[in-house]
């Protein structure tokens, strides 16, 4: 996807997720629906809609033609696993048929439930995240939930003007990005009463339940790489958001441990981008001309600081070593491939959707702290 979703205090980004299918087209189809597939040769179909779909047609009358009860028909909508796969596939063929569409917003005034989890993320432009929440809509789907997707745009006062968008839908649980959080959402998350995972960071506090990893012994995992191989002078590019700056806490904290203080740094607005890093380090170069290894904050700075050695006369790794973060696709394919950190996003997507599933099920209560340390990995290639 290209360009950067973003969501201000003017503009809310909402997707609603509710099959497996690619991110991409989600996000496409949700923000222009297709018609539905009408038969439109079957005379008990009408094109007027109405709240249950086409004027006239009721859950019975899909029943009726899938040669189901209607309880099975709802089980189809709101608990697909419970339905045998025969069934679950005729019944959706009939659906598709006739168009019928379920009136969620009356189910969800009679059971109290609205079958909505609510996902604020930066962004999904990134695979970082979007891997992430791809497995968890997945999972979450699979299990008979949507998933709402807000898109804060790395701005905590943007996730809390979000969060009032997304609890005024009457969300069953809520996913986090991050744990730096206002003290007013952390309070208000805390009273609403429904269960919520923070993930892509550690802390001991959380609202309630966690999985991640810890930038801050990432950046000091870096710096220790660094040193392993006789780096002497290394610099950092890195975002100034909350995730990067502990990166960059641990990674300078390492590093003054070894007796080295003075660290050149360039820090960029996030989000990041290939343009940005090769921006950067002329910049920093033209402060610092003898660093010979440079910690980027994501792979895009990396890749676009690799560019700009290569336009500087400077050979990667023997006169600058540059590692990124995050494991792109891309990294293996950049010359000389990129050291860089790999976290394993579909692993987070997949233990926050069981989270809180087990919430949901009644399996785990409120107040019962429950935390998952995913880790992380180094992945050295030719560039350090």
């Amino acid at each position: 996807m290209r360009g950067e979703p973003r969501a201000t205090a003017r503009e809310t980004v909402f997707v609603t997720i509710s099959a497996p299918r690619p991110l991409l087209s989600t996000f496409m189809a949700t923000i222009k629906p297709a018609a539905p597939n009408v038969d439109h040769t079957d005379a008990t179909v009408r094109t007027k809609r109405t709240r249950g779909g086409p004027k006239g047609l009721r859950i019975t009358d899909v029943a009726a033609q899938a040669g189901v009860s209607p309880i099975t028909v709802s089980r189809v909508f709101n608990n697909p696993e419970s339905v045998a796969p025969e069934t679950l596939e005729r019944v959706r063929q009939v659906v598709q048929k006739l168009g019928y569409v379920p009136n969620r917003l009356a189910g969800g005034l009679s059971s109290a439930r609205s079958r909505l989890i609510a996902a604020i993320v930066p962004t999904v432009s990134h695979s970082l995240f979007s891997e992430t929440i791809q497995v968890f809509s997945e999972t979450m789907s699979r299990a008979g939930y949507e998933v709402l997707l807000a898109l804060s745009g790395y701005s905590a006062s943007n996730e809390e003007s979000l969060l009032d968008a997304v609890l005024s839908r009457r969300p069953e649980g809520v996913l986090l990005t991050g744990v730096a959080h206002t003290d007013s959402l952390r309070e208000r998350l805390r009273n609403v009463g429904i269960p919520v995972v923070e993930t892509w960071d550690m802390t001991d506090t959380p609202i309630d339940m966690l999985v991640g990893f810890s930038h801050y012994r990432i950046g000091a995992a870096v710096a220790g790489h660094f040193l392993e191989r006789g780096v002497r002078r290394p610099a950092l590019i890195s975002a100034n958001d909350a995730r990067a700056l502990a990166r960059r806490a641990g990674f300078r904290e390492r590093l003054a441990q070894a007796g080295i203080e003075d660290v050149p740094e360039e820090l960029v607005a996030p989000p990041s981008s290939v343009a940005v890093g090769k921006r950067a380090l002329p910049q920093l170069i033209a402060r610092a001309k003898d660093i010979d290894a440079v910690f980027c904050g994501s792979d895009l700075l990396a890749i676009g600081a690799l560019g700009a050695a290569r336009q500087l006369g400077l050979n990667v790794p023997s006169q600058l070593a540059i590692c990124g973060f995050g494991d792109l696709e891309f990294s293996t394919e950049t010359i000389p491939q990129l050291t860089t950190v790999r976290v394993e996003g579909t692993r987070i997507g997949v233990n926050a959707a069981r989270f809180l599933l087990d919430r949901l099920s009644g399996e785990t209560h409120v107040g019962e702290r429950r935390a998952l340390d995913v880790g992380f990995t180094i992945v050295p290639r030719e560039s350090t």
